[in-house]
């Protein structure tokens, strides 16, 4: 149950642990983004965040710079502490430790592991606990962790640039974004733990699918390519050696072994999938990458690749990108393919963005199955 709070500034220091949070966005995988402050008489003693797995939590981070300070103090976090042994030692006891008098967190980690068990080890101490404070925002910060901790699957991301008459290439341009849309699209890949194309996106682009930013350094994601016989070249692109980012690519059962060496060959990791009639099972694919903690998967392939993931209601959130473009040739690709979807797909908690020329349409796929 929701308590009170204690005083009027605890939405201030939780909104602030969410802002350190979102730091951590990207780079904490599989864990989820945390951000922690720690207040004493009305001052701000320590404050620290997630940086990536195997790093110190936000807590603990927290708690070292407020030090002797954070004796009888209140420590604000978006997530319920860890009271368990992973990569690091459980939070709950480093701020037993430390003095805190009062922990405020914004919601229970949904992990089976600590889900309530960390908050009852507070209190078991003398700690005071409340938990729902801020908790929609919270909830939307780890979207990705929660699914993946409850599922085991990725969190899924769409991302498509469409013309204004519905087409997603510009057969004169090699993009059919402006420069901003693009530069976007590379800081939402810099926040993902892996990108997905098709092998047709391979062979008419040959993209590096690599993160590129102009003013801060990208981290490149996993790069998967849905490629059932086998046939990317392994000269291609997504092979580059100058990237430290796996490359991955889905294959199906009658792959020819000559063309399955040659990929491995050149530096790619075979996943074997099964499927009906030659087609990649996209569920089964999501399952195998879960297994491979991969918790969230930005889907940037062509019309085939789309539709599949529609029409198997595996997509979790979708962005479009509207170019102000009409292409006018009926020969180009669609966002949807001749099948169609069984049904239709409306998206949820809309938004809408100015990129340059472009128009961003966001939201949440209103009825998935994951």
């Amino acid at each position: 149950m929701l308590k009170p709070l204690k005083n009027a500034n605890d939405e201030i220091y939780m909104a602030k642990a969410i802002r350190l949070a979102r730091r951590g966005l990207g780079r904490t995988s599989p864990n989820p983004a945390v951000g922690a402050v720690v207040v004493n008489d009305g001052v701000v003693v320590g404050e620290g965040y997630h940086l990536r797995a195997g790093e110190d939590h936000a807590e603990v981070a927290a708690l070292k710079k407020a030090g002797q300070s954070a004796k009888g103090g209140v420590l604000y976090c978006n997530l319920e502490p860890c009271c368990h042994y992973g990569r690091t030692p459980p939070c709950t006891q480093r701020i037993i430790e430390s003095g805190i008098k009062r922990v405020v967190m914004a919601m229970l980690d949904p992990n089976p592991l600590v889900s309530g068990k960390g908050r009852q080890e507070l209190e078991a101490a003398g700690i005071e606990t409340s938990v729902g404070l801020l908790k929609k925002e919270a909830e939307r910060l780890n979207e990705v962790y929660i699914k993946f901790i409850t599922t085991g699957l990725p969190f899924v991301i769409l991302k498509m640039a469409i013309s204004l008459d519905g087409r997603i290439v510009d057969p004169a341009a090699s993009f059919l974004s402006g420069r901003e849309a693009l530069h976007w699209v590379h800081r939402l890949r810099n926040r993902v733990d892996a990108i997905l194309v098709g092998k047709g996106t391979i062979l008419r682009d040959n993209p590096r699918l690599t993160t590129r930013l102009q003013r801060e350094r990208g981290r490149d994601p996993v790069r998967i390519v849905v490629d059932a016989r086998a046939e990317v070249p392994p000269e291609a692109s997504v092979f580059n050696p100058e990237s430290a980012a796996e490359t991955i690519i889905v294959i199906g059962k009658y792959a020819p072994d000559q063309r399955v060496l040659a990929i491995e060959k050149a530096g790619g990791r075979i996943l074997r999938i099964e499927g009906n009639h030659g087609r990649i099972d996209p569920a089964k694919l999501l399952a195998e990458l879960g297994r491979l903690e991969i918790t969230s998967l930005l889907v940037e392939g062509g019309t085939r690749i789309a539709t599949s993931f529609l029409r198997d209601k595996l997509v979790a959130r979708a962005f479009f990108v509207l170019s102000p473009k009409i292409m006018g040739r009926n020969d180009l690709p669609g966002v949807i393919g001749e099948k169609g979807l069984l049904s239709p797909v409306k998206l949820k908690e809309v938004s809408y963005r100015r990129l340059g020329e472009d128009m961003l349409v966001s939201g949440y796929i209103k009825e998935s199955a994951r």
